[in-house]
């Protein structure tokens, strides 16, 4: 699983954005791996449509703690990637760890499954069955009667 994401904010009030695209690499693929989703270190910020924050409000508010926090996942396995973007809660500092910690959170769990799914190895089975023995002994005198009154007509 590969993982690029990109932060970019403008100057002044504007909240800054996070876009990211989450890509499955062809063997992970094809292993039919299940969509893996966390909830992440991502603050879920006020008024998430608004694409700047003024001094005071929500965010920047004295004291203001986040309540709820971006879920992140992994592609489904059949289209094999994912891309969003979401804003981040304005900072004086501009200093967003929790966006790579929660990467790493979701690269982590994912390699768990990766791991196990991997250990369910490719089954190929085949078989093959005859007539028992029993059965044979059973039918051979009536098949060989059968073989012998036939021999001699014509078709």
């Amino acid at each position: 699983m590969n993982i690029r994401w990109n932060i970019d904010k403008k100057r002044g009030n504007y909240r800054p954005t996070l876009k990211y695209v989450i890509s499955l690499e062809e063997h992970e693929r094809a292993i039919a791996m299940q969509s893996i989703q966390i909830e992440s270190l991502i603050p879920r910020i006020p008024e998430p449509g608004k694409g700047w924050c003024m001094p005071g409000e929500n965010e920047r508010a004295e004291g203001w703690q986040p309540k709820e926090f971006h879920y992140l996942s992994v592609p489904w396995f059949k289209t094999g990637q994912h891309s969003d973007f979401l804003y981040l809660p304005f900072r004086d500092s501009g200093d967003y760890p929790e966006v790579e910690e929660s990467f790493v959170l979701l690269r982590q769990r994912y390699e768990e499954v990766v791991r196990k799914t991997y250990r369910w190895e490719p089954i190929k089975q085949s078989g093959e069955l005859e007539t028992s023995p029993e059965t044979k002994k059973a039918i051979a005198a009536r098949l060989a009667a059968m073989q012998m009154l036939s021999f001699g007509s014509v078709k």
